[in-house]
């Protein structure tokens, strides 16, 4: 599974400069309208002000300069910026590692985003401090991936309980959440533990952990199954756009014979194009584009069923057979399970 790098922790008196336009981005997104006059137009005045404090001698706007250009996707611009200021700024060093591991404005090197975070996580500077967590969590996810270190489960999970720091909300929550995610996918599963994990990163806002504890409470792993409990998880995760949960409500709908509310949440999300929605939602939810894939192919099955046999729906079998077809490119394994309830006639 390929997991996501820790976004870089901002420390307070950098952070001003990135919410506006991610909060614009964001915006745009979601109205699928998008403005691109009036977003370069803040682009360049943001520009424009930091080259003017950059003139005076601010240290930190040269950073926040090479933050704007990576919030923008222009990653060799941001990749030049953090080079040249790496030596006087940790959050630089802390971006190289990321942009060096995941291969954002250059070839990926794995290696030496290993080399950038163990600077930051052994750094004794207390400048770091609010760095340390989520260099903890990336290094934990190259242990576990076996990039730029050998693979090293055991080792991933020491560094990522570190970066959890036993459920502190100022610590990597996303380390949280994989650790929530990881116990409840390794042999033997540990369903307790990645059910408290799970809970923790939730409390802490974390989408992705939203919506698995609604699949936990649903099915009763690690809890008590409490199908009241779940749902209310499923759907304020689906409302904050978790796409897994989306499509797990789809199921829960089309089993209890909603049709007509099944199809109509079902047809928006077969709708998403994998290979340009997915990596934006990501970016955007912090979900894991595996799962959301999942969603998406789930959400397809289930519409194509309604089409096939006309619940809620007008039959056409044409178009079903092109839901089920997507379906089963997106994730082969789902699909076959799910046709397999079709041919015992239980869905």
């Amino acid at each position: 599974m390929k997991l996501i790098s820790e976004k870089l922790p901002m420390s307070p008196q950098s952070a001003p400069f990135q919410c506006p336009i991610k909060t614009q981005k964001l915006n745009k997104w979601k109205k699928e309208k998008e403005d691109y006059y009036n977003h370069s137009k803040l682009v360049e005045k943001a520009l424009q002000l930091l080259k003017e404090r950059i003139k005076k001698g601010e240290t930190l706007a040269r950073f926040l300069r090479g933050q704007l250009y990576f919030e923008e996707g222009w990653y060799e611009e941001a990749l030049d910026q953090f080079e040249e200021i790496q030596e006087n700024d940790h959050q630089a060093v802390y971006q190289l590692g990321v942009m060096y591991y995941d291969g954002l404005g250059t070839k990926a090197n794995p290696e030496k985003g290993v080399e950038y975070m163990k600077k930051i996580l052994e750094s004794p500077c207390p400048k770091t401090r609010h760095l340390k967590y989520a260099a903890a969590y990336n290094l934990g996810r190259a242990y576990h991936e076996g990039q730029g270190v050998p693979h090293n489960d055991e080792e991933a999970e020491r560094l990522w309980l570190f970066a959890a720091d036993n459920g502190n909300p100022k610590a990597s929550v996303k380390a949280q959440s994989i650790l929530g995610l990881y116990y409840s996918t390794k042999e033997p599963q540990e369903l307790e533990k990645a059910f408290f994990w799970h809970s923790e990163a939730c409390g802490n806002g974390n989408l992705e952990s939203q919506g698995a504890l609604g699949l936990m409470y649903f099915y009763g792993q690690g809890v008590h199954q409490d199908i009241e409990a779940a749902l209310q998880c499923l759907r304020q995760a689906a409302d904050r756009g978790n796409v897994y949960a989306q499509g797990n409500l789809v199921e829960y709908y089309y089993k209890m014979k909603f049709f007509t509310k099944c199809v109509a949440f079902s047809k928006r999300i077969s709708e998403y194009d994998v290979c340009h929605d997915v990596p934006t939602i990501a970016q955007m939810t912090d979900c894991l584009p595996e799962y959301i894939t999942k969603g998406i192919a789930k959400a397809s099955f289930y519409y194509a069923r309604c089409l096939q046999l006309g619940l809620g729906i007008t039959k056409d079998e044409a178009e079903a057979r092109k839901c089920y077809a997507k379906a089963c490119h997106l994730c082969p394994a789902l699909a076959d399970e799910l046709y397999s309830l079709v041919i015992c006639q239980k869905i």
